[in-house]
């Protein structure tokens, strides 16, 4: 059962929710440009089928969160990742790949001319701890580090990294971030989200304002999420204490050394440092 007033973005269904419908895709025209460089900005867009069909067989399925094209055909697709990924930015070419080779037309005409593709990637984790930047805008470029190519780009945003408080809030993007980060423990409409797509937002997300059989999906899908982000605590906790294990085992093992070039007795040694007879004289075979 919900227990906010209003539905979290980074479960599936408050995500498509708030950016996913036709109706109100001024949200997430307004969201894209907000993080999309100047040179970048969207007038329109098509929501276009989020799972799409390679041609061949063999290759994999990719599904997409959000498949949109503008009004110049550029595609853009909108992805969230909720857990750290073994080999998530490959994911992400892979996902670019799809909407390049669409574009591909049948005949001997085509001069293989492509429209734009951007990759936009909002992550509820950090991949770059030693990095402070949080929003990276991604480009092919040379070795004198100038852009080779212009009509591919991708863009992460690390969320845990964005850290400013409402006071701080200067710029359409710091309050999308603050909007996506905090939108949960709003108990009321903030003030300093006074425009009027925020509080569009806000109005759509403000969950006994759907309807009964919404709540139910929502319901089911926020239990999950909960359920997922319990196990990630749960596998987190673990690799913590086995860490931890790991590292009293060594410093045991170094304690065990030193007694017994001290010339200890291996009982001396097992009972100083907690390592069993076994061990210790396996040790000493080392």
């Amino acid at each position: 059962m919900c227990t906010s007033r209003y539905i979290n973005p980074f479960t599936d269904f408050g995500f498509k929710k708030i950016f996913g419908e036709e109706a109100n895709k001024d949200i997430l025209i307004d969201f894209l440009n907000s993080v999309l460089p100047a040179e970048d900005q969207i007038y329109d867009l098509t929501y276009k089928p989020t799972e799409h069909l390679p041609k061949n067989d063999t290759d994999r399925k990719a599904i997409y969160d959000l498949y949109c094209e503008n009004d110049q055909g550029e595609k853009f697709i909108v992805e969230l990742q909720r857990a750290e990924q073994t080999h998530f930015k490959d994911r992400t070419i892979y996902y670019s790949s799809f909407p390049i080779q669409e574009q591909a037309e049948r005949g001997k005409g085509w001069d293989y001319e492509l429209k734009a593709v951007y990759v936009i990637s909002i992550m509820d984790f950090i991949f770059d701890e030693k990095d402070e930047d949080f929003h990276h805008i991604v480009q092919l470029k040379n070795q004198k580090n100038k852009v080779f190519y212009d009509k591919l780009k991708f863009v992460y945003l690390e969320l845990p990294k964005f850290r400013k408080r409402e006071k701080d809030l200067k710029t359409n993007f710091d309050k999308w971030l603050y909007l996506l980060n905090n939108i949960t423990t709003f108990e009321q409409m903030p003030s300093v989200l006074k425009e009027h797509i925020f509080r569009k937002v806000l109005k759509l997300a403000e969950y006994t304002a759907l309807p009964k059989a919404d709540q139910e999906l929502y319901d089911e899908d926020l239990k999950r999420f909960r359920d997922y982000v319990n196990t990630l605590d749960t596998r987190e906790a673990k690799g913590r204490e086995k860490g931890i294990e790991i590292g009293e085992k060594k410093a045991k093992i170094e304690t065990a050394k030193n007694l017994l070039a001290m010339n200890l007795s291996v009982e001396q040694v097992a009972k100083g440092t907690g390592l069993t007879i076994a061990e210790v004289e396996e040790l000493i075979k080392k």
